[in-house]
């Protein structure tokens, strides 16, 4: 039976210049690192709060098809990959820091139904939303236009 979610893959540009982002910028502790064989490195990082969720930052390559691995290179570079949602305590306050810190956003914090949300990027132009949750019902939702 599964129990939870233990691996989540993100697509990153340069291995080391993203595991610096999420440790040095997002605040996850560095996790694995080693050479898997002479071509693949395996890296994850892991938020302080919720160790068992590893998240394995890999480049695309080998053993993926070359037009798959440029398809993927083309959406990273017009940013167009979803990355992870994370849950924050002050979405305004983290945007500040964050903002700060040089992160791009695409959206700044706005109030929404189930919470307040702000969108960004990671330093490989991966979308990840930052939402300070609330609680919620469906009739929340009711005329709601997320333009």
């Amino acid at each position: 039976m599964i129990t939870n979610v233990s691996l989540v893959s993100v697509w990153v540009k340069d291995l080391d210049e993203s595991l610096a982002f999420y440790t040095d910028v997002l605040g996850f502790s560095a996790g694995d690192d080693i050479m898997l064989g002479e071509d693949f490195r395996w890296v994850t990082v892991t938020h302080p709060s919720q160790p068992e969720l590893h998240l394995h930052l890999t480049t695309p390559s080998k053993p993926l098809s070359d037009d798959l691995i440029a398809a993927m290179q083309r959406a990273q570079l017009e940013g167009g990959l979803p990355g992870v949602g994370l849950n924050v305590d002050d979405c305004r306050k983290t945007f500040e820091d964050l903002s700060a810190k040089g992160v791009e956003f695409l959206q700044e914090p706005e109030d929404r139904p189930y919470g307040v949300e702000a969108l960004m990027r990671d330093n490989s132009g991966n979308w990840m939303v930052l939402v300070e949750p609330r609680e919620y019902t469906p009739e929340d939702f009711e005329g709601v236009s997320f333009d």
